[in-house]
């Protein structure tokens, strides 16, 4: 964008104290869109009072924020794609990101495994080859869920550094399953992101049968461990649930993407960052279904 006289007069005001003032001019700021961006990043290079910078950060973390939303809401309207979801997200924390450094990994774990398909295997199989490329040949680290690094959850760190939580490891799991047309679903099981290798027949077949008999077995995004029945069984007598039939269908993309907005904003539960916790659940609400 150009700089114009009103944008100009506009960023001399960004210094103004009267926080009336300062809230109108980064509204009319933020109305210009993305394109003031590099008329926001000059200003910010340029000047050496750190209480001005830290007001043009947060004004070009508005503008990204506004951007994002306006992309979360076109997501889900549009046969929302888990890879495209799980990039958004990303970009919350790291806005430059490009969505082709994230594909590009992605294309490379999906050749490497699909080089080692065949169609006589059994899904026992299939998922013994898609966890030993992930986990060892990839050397895929899995991290037990915290929230004292956001960079845990979110894909594009998971690939970069090759360590994720159950959260972004199983997303990346199951975009992997996507790809290789494999039924591999996640499923609500109470404080776990767990998936499953699902029967798509079952529904067909047995259209009044329990949720649960769809699901062949279970797989842990860590390790890629294998869970049987009795094992899930066993989680619930542990933690003192009735295992109902919602625990076992499988989660649609868009509450895969809202859980994990909701488990991200807990990383920023203290004073410093509770305007992030409440952006992210922001956009959780969005999604709401």
């Amino acid at each position: 964008m150009d700089s114009t006289k009103e944008i100009t007069a506009l960023l001399q005001l960004i210094d103004d104290p009267d926080e009336d003032i300062y809230n109108t001019v980064t509204d009319k700021i933020i109305s210009f869109g993305k394109g003031i961006l590099p008329n926001l990043e000059s200003l910010w290079e340029h000047t050496s009072d750190e209480a001005i910078q830290v007001r043009i950060e947060t004004i070009i973390h508005k503008l990204h924020f506004r951007d994002l939303t306006n992309d979360l809401l076109e997501w889900k309207k549009d046969r929302p794609d888990l890879s495209k979801g799980a990039i958004l997200i990303a970009k919350y924390h790291y806005p430059d990101l490009l969505d082709s450094t994230v594909f590009h990994e992605l294309e490379k774990l999906r050749r490497n495994i699909w080089l080692e398909m065949n169609s006589y295997l059994t899904p026992l199989e299939q998922i013994n080859i898609i966890s030993s490329i992930f986990f060892n040949y990839n050397k895929q680290k899995g991290v037990e869920l915290a929230f004292d690094n956001p960079d845990d959850y979110l894909i594009n760190k998971a690939l970069e550094l090759k360590k994720g939580n159950a959260i972004s490891n199983g997303i990346i799991y199951l975009i992997i399953g996507e790809l290789l047309d494999i039924p591999v679903k996640a499923i609500s099981i109470p404080r776990q992101f767990i998936l499953a290798y699902t029967d798509m027949q079952y529904e067909i077949l047995n259209p009044l049968g329990p949720p649960s008999e769809k699901n062949k077995f279970y797989i842990d995004p860590l390790n890629g461990q294998i869970y049987t029945h009795k094992d899930v069984e066993n989680y619930f007598k542990r933690i003192s649930v009735p295992p109902t039939a919602n625990y076992f269908r499988e989660m649609s993309n868009v509450r895969i993407i809202q859980f994990l907005l909701e488990e991200l904003a807990k990383c920023f539960d203290n004073d410093l960052n509770r305007y992030k916790m409440n952006e992210l659940l922001f956009l959780s609400n969005l999604l709401g279904e």
